[in-house]
């Protein structure tokens, strides 16, 4: 009984974040403070840009297919297409995020204007997040868009995770190129 209740109370706390309608204050407050000081970045918007220019005009099949061979590369000897993304500068940068940040943040990926990660800070179970809302609701709703996805027990990280995602928009003219994911670790801001 006793460790059914300890085992519960993540879940407790998690699903009282799950059902707000924002972020916690320290949640939002780091995003704001310490990472919409980087998510603009040239590194960022240029690796966004590279990547719009070659998946420019990409059918839905053609999405499917690198979706279905990234995930089939999960875990697999051969990663032809993790590799690439993986081994991006940008990916690397990434890591080192997470890695100094001290628990809070879980990971990090960035994606071009059809949901396709141009870089991540660790292997994402799939290739395309244009089907998912956190694409979706804030690419697909414009500048300045971010949406906060519930609270969950990510298996990856084995943390209660909050995905805050935003929209990310080119320097020059202001339009929406891609947008970020970060993961942060519920647990952290309580």
């Amino acid at each position: 009984m006793i460790r059914t209740f300890l085992l519960s109370a993540p879940l407790v706390a998690a699903a009282g974040l799950a059902y707000a309608v924002d972020a916690p204050p320290a949640m939002k407050a780091f995003v704001e403070a310490d990472i919409m000081d980087w998510a603009q970045s040239a590194q960022v918007t240029d690796a966004i840009a590279a990547q719009n220019i070659e998946t420019n005009g990409a059918s839905i099949t053609q999405i499917e297919e690198w979706d279905t061979a990234w995930r089939a590369q999960v875990g697999q000897d051969q990663q032809p297409l993790i590799d690439e993304v993986m081994g991006r500068e940008l990916s690397v940068t990434l890591g080192e995020r997470v890695a100094a940040s001290g628990g809070r943040i879980t990971e990090i990926f960035i994606m071009d204007a059809l949901g396709l990660n141009v870089a991540a800070s660790g292997v994402t179970s799939d290739y395309w997040q244009g089907d998912e809302d956190k694409h979706a609701k804030t690419y697909g709703m414009g500048a300045g868009s971010v949406f906060v996805d519930e609270v969950e027990f990510d298996e990856s990280s084995q943390t209660y995770q909050g995905q805050v995602s935003f929209a990310i928009t080119d320097p020059d003219s202001g339009d929406v190129i891609g947008a970020m994911t970060v993961g942060l670790n519920a647990e952290a801001f309580f």
